[in-house]
């Protein structure tokens, strides 16, 4: 099995169901009492959200390349973000390692193409949905990408830092995120919940349409990817 290095606490809200679904996933392809082998280096979110939110990025390149070579020196096989947005320092933190990271994108591309999905509506931070990082890779793997206008991103931006990121899951916050999904959705498309705390909130029972929860297929796939010959 390969050893698993995942960076978490993007936030620990959204970590947490990765160990989970990793384990789960390596538990069920292998049976017995096979599980991760896994390092979690786990990130104090507040040090990032206080930056990011100014526009400032040096901090968390920083903490994300020092995160990746502390787990490349621990000796693991393959690196894992646990967050959309933070995908956006992978530039930066390939200068510092050798090991592989396995990008969120690429694990929620092959799901869709394996559902017969190419076109969806991206929800997340204003970050990945505004901004080339995670939008551009899943035009290079042939899906094409939908984004609300900017009232809409304002709006799902809000609730991901205000109340997901802290645990808070609200009805109301449910019923605005799924307004916003019936208005640029048809029946051919998919939705991507292009940020990890967006599953706490919306799942597949509440919309007709397929749901990508990027956390539960990254997670899948990882632990998938892990127990390759």
């Amino acid at each position: 099995m390969k050893k698993i290095g995942l960076i978490g606490g993007l936030s620990w809200e959204s970590t947490l169901p990765y160990y989970k679904i990793i384990n789960e996933t390596i538990a069920e392809k292998k049976g017995g009492y096979y599980s991760a082998d896994c390092i979690l280096h786990s990130i104090n979110f507040h040090e990032i959200e206080s930056t990011i939110l100014k526009g400032n990025w040096d901090t968390s390149n920083r903490l994300l390349s020092n995160a990746a070579k502390q787990l490349e020196v621990a000796g693991v096989d393959m690196i894992a973000i646990c967050s959309n947005t933070m995908h956006k320092c992978i530039p930066e933190i390939k200068k510092c390692i050798d090991v592989p990271i396995f990008h969120i994108v690429d694990a929620t591309s092959k799901r869709m193409h394996s559902k017969g999905i190419a076109k969806a509506l991206l929800l997340g931070t204003r970050f990945t949905m505004e901004e080339s990082f995670n939008v551009d890779k899943y035009l290079e793997n042939n899906i094409e990408i939908v984004i609300p206008e900017i009232e809409d991103r304002q709006i799902v931006h809000d609730i991901i830092f205000k109340e997901l990121c802290i645990g808070i899951i609200k009805e109301s916050s449910r019923n605005i995120y799924l307004k916003i999904i019936n208005k640029y959705c048809n029946d051919d498309m998919g939705v991507i919940l292009g940020c990890t705390e967006i599953g706490l909130l919306v799942k597949q029972k509440d919309i007709n349409i397929p749901v990508f929860d990027t956390t539960e297929i990254h997670a899948e796939e990882i632990a998938k990817k892990s127990i390759e010959e």
